[in-house]
């Protein structure tokens, strides 16, 4: 009967692809390298076979399917359009697995193939699956588009050859740049004055060119802080390892700073020499009672990179679903499956450790240093979440992307290895920044107010970790993206490449899309009048100082009760024991700090803390469940409930403009307010990724899994493994 449906479709769709020419819009700098005909994209239903004719084409820069376009979304107003990518376009660098299938068997697909398959699949890095039918495509053309899609998606690459460099080329003259993005790069020895002085850090640290032209190190940026009494001849001795720099300075003076480790050496005489400069470094930066100083270990008392890695792997699996029937069949197993993936506990140990840092600048008054090999890693993704637990700058979209730059960018943290753009070393291949951004996720999804920006903004971030028309999120460093920009050429004749930033978002988005980036319902900081600028800080101070209480004990097992082994150990040498408390304390501070927060009213221009109990810390849906249409739930979920927030609001501003006898309202809130949302029936929960599609009204249950649950006993001793994959 499927083989029926699929015949009857063929010749109608291939009669419309015959009548109807499809154009493939080119990008500058874009070249066409191969394409195969009468391709048929399916639609992921059970084992319906049925899809829509087309032509799949691949590009320098992607692959991307030409279809008929009646197959689009009825209303096109209601979809959130990306200018650079469409619907049926995968870029090269989102591309994460590819399989052939032979015989109705799955397989991999590698390198050179001695036979092709009759179906191709797609699984990307942006969880999308694509399923393409090359049966009734010319045995030639088969050939030619599959080889082409391996070899340009799995081949190692050099740096040079990346589509960056032909956009940055063609696009010289067209890169336009948007006027409201105020966004710190951290590029000029301005910036970082501007930092040091907004976070009131210059009394203790300075700003230094001693990098300039990277003269001292390439893992350096050219510009960075570092304590004021720290001679800069210091900064030299180890190419800039080893030196505490400057993150971020607290309210009450206390600072996050973060040290890459030195060089590992067998020789005893550079080891004493390592020992004596190191001992210089500590007694300039911890000086009890007036500067005490707690390392942080992250090298060997914190994650491992392997960590994260296997347990996004594992995670990653259970969504890249390729029909309706693998959902529902592995949905019975949903609880059981996330949990031995471990990203959540990873997600978890993260917004720990990050409170457990925040607790020692706010209530102990301590210095905290980051010590990572390369500082570049686990250093940025701590240091980052701090900031934005602590500053609320760092809360609207300017402040969380000049954050991003100052700890991502300019912090060395390898992209470049990290996404695995080259395709030359799998083992590199760790989400670091995926996991901030999950991390961070978990913060708006339980603080809403407290945001300028949405969910959506942190699912098309992490979407553009795979577009290469942006420079910001393809370099291992400054110094690597400056090389090869032409900015450190000696040769004058050639002009530098001028590449976008992806803070641009008019790149990618129109302004009415832009506008889902934005949260409604930020409440924004008051401003203060003079004479209140002249007392304290009031309720921000208020709320930031969280005196520390006689400990109680407390009957909660589980997480507070874990034991965590805190560095108190040698470094190269020296014991640095007496720098940090004993763990036992440590977990006792950590604990009321934690639940003396939660039990106060929150401030979202003040101090802001997670929970992080077991079922606090959620799945991203909107990222990770955007694809599947069954994780869906039709006119519900949050965005339902901001659509109703927003109708009260615009009530509630119409009554005020009559009140008023005012036609203009300043500031008014529903001319920030997308106008998609105002209709909540239309919506789905995944909105703005997924809206009203189909619908599967398959059982909860999956029929291939009735006879393993037995009788009714047993099936209601086992109801706690299903869930709502709509509350996740």
């Amino acid at each position: 009967m499927s083989t029926l449906n699929v015949n009857l479709e063929i010749h109608t769709n291939e009669k419309e692809v015959t009548e109807k020419e499809v154009t493939l819009h080119l990008l500058p700098g874009e070249q066409l390298l191969c394409e195969a005909s009468t391709v048929l994209k399916y639609v992921q239903e059970d084992s319906c076979q049925r899809g829509i004719y087309g032509k799949l084409v691949c590009t320098d820069f992607k692959i991307a399917f030409l279809g008929d376009d009646e197959s689009a979304l009825d209303n096109d107003e209601t979809q959130f359009k990306n200018k650079v990518i469409g619907e049926n376009d995968i870029t090269l660098h989102c591309v994460d697995q590819i399989y052939g299938v032979f015989d109705e068997k799955k397989k991999p697909l590698f390198g050179q193939l001695k036979k092709y398959p009759e179906k191709l699949i797609i699984h990307c890095k942006d969880l999308r699956v694509f399923h393409f039918g090359l049966r009734y495509t010319k045995e030639e053309e088969v050939k030619r588009i599959v080889s082409g899609i391996i070899h340009h998606t799995q081949a190692p690459k050099l740096l040079k050859r990346l589509f960056l460099f032909s956009y940055a080329a063609a696009a010289q003259n067209n890169t336009a740049t948007d006027p409201k993005n105020h966004t710190v790069m951290f590029d000029t020895l301005k910036d970082w004055c501007w930092e040091l002085e907004r976070t009131k850090g210059n009394v203790k640290y300075k700003a230094v060119s001693v990098n300039e032209g990277y003269k001292v190190g390439e893992r350096l940026p050219a510009y960075f802080v570092v304590p004021t009494p720290l001679p800069e001849e210091d900064v030299r001795c180890f190419q800039g390892r080893g030196i505490p720099i400057w993150c971020w300075s607290c309210h009450n003076g206390c600072a996050l700073l973060k040290m890459s480790a030195l060089p590992k050496e067998q020789d005893d005489g550079l080891l004493q020499i390592q020992k004596s400069f190191l001992d210089g470094i500590y007694k300039t930066i911890h000086r009890p009672p007036y500067e005490i100083v707690k390392t942080e270990d992250l090298s060997s008392n914190f994650l491992s990179l392997q960590d994260i890695q296997t347990a996004y792997s594992k995670f990653k699996q259970l969504f890249l679903i390729d029909n309706s029937t693998e959902f529902w069949d592995t949905d019975i197993k949903w609880f059981s499956l996330l949990e031995s993936s471990s990203w959540l506990d990873i997600i978890r140990r993260c917004l720990k450790k990050a409170i457990e840092i925040t607790e020692c600048l706010e209530a102990q008054n301590m210095n905290v240093l980051l010590l990572e090999e390369n500082a570049s890693d686990l250093c940025c993704l701590l240091s980052s979440l701090v900031q934005v637990m602590m500053d609320p700058h760092c809360r609207t979209r300017v402040g969380f992307q000049s954050l991003v730059q100052k700890e991502w960018i300019m912090g060395g943290h390898c992209f470049l290895d990290r996404c695995n753009h080259l395709r030359q070393s799998d083992k590199e291949e760790v989400p670091v920044f995926l996991l901030f951004l999950d991390c961070v996720w978990q913060l708006v999804h339980q603080h809403p107010p407290a945001f300028d920006f949405t969910e959506t903004y942190l699912t098309v971030l992490s979407d553009s970790l795979y577009l290469p028309i942006f420079s910001t999120f393809f370099f291992n460093s400054p110094h690597q993206k400056d090389i090869n920009m032409g900015r450190e050429s000696q040769d004058t004749q050639s002009k530098p490449l001028n590449l976008l930033t992806v803070w641009d978002w008019s790149v990618q988005f129109e302004s009415k899309a832009q506008m889902l980036l934005k949260n409604p319902l930020y409440v924004e900081k008051p401003k203060l009048d003079k004479g209140q600028r002249k007392g304290t800080h009031l309720k921000h101070q208020r709320q930031l100082s969280l005196p520390l209480t006689q400990s109680k004990s407390s009957p909660k097992r589980g997480f507070f009760r874990e034991e965590t082994d805190h560095l108190i150990k040698n470094l190269l040498g020296r014991r640095i024991s007496k720098l940090i408390n004993s763990s036992d304390e440590l977990q006792d501070n950590f604990r009321e700090f934690y639940e003396s927060w939660h039990s106060k009213p929150t401030d979202y221009h003040g101090l802001l803390l997670p929970h992080i109990e077991g079922p606090e810390i959620k799945v991203w849906a909107q990222r990770y469940l955007r694809w599947i249409p069954e994780a869906q739930i039709l006119g519900g979920g949050r965005v339902a409930t901001m659509s109703k927030l927003l109708e009260m609001m615009e009530e509630v501003e119409h009554l005020q403009e009559k009140i008023d006898e005012r036609h203009h309202s300043q500031g008014a809130l529903l001319a920030e307010a997308p106008p998609l949302l105002r209709s909540s029936a239309r919506l789905s929960s995944l909105f703005p990724f997924a809206l009203l599609q189909r619908h599967s009204s398959k059982p909860v249950l999956p029929t291939s899994g009735w006879k393993a649950l037995g009788d009714e006993d047993d099936l209601a001793k086992r109801e706690d493994e299903f869930v709502d994959l709509g509350d996740v």
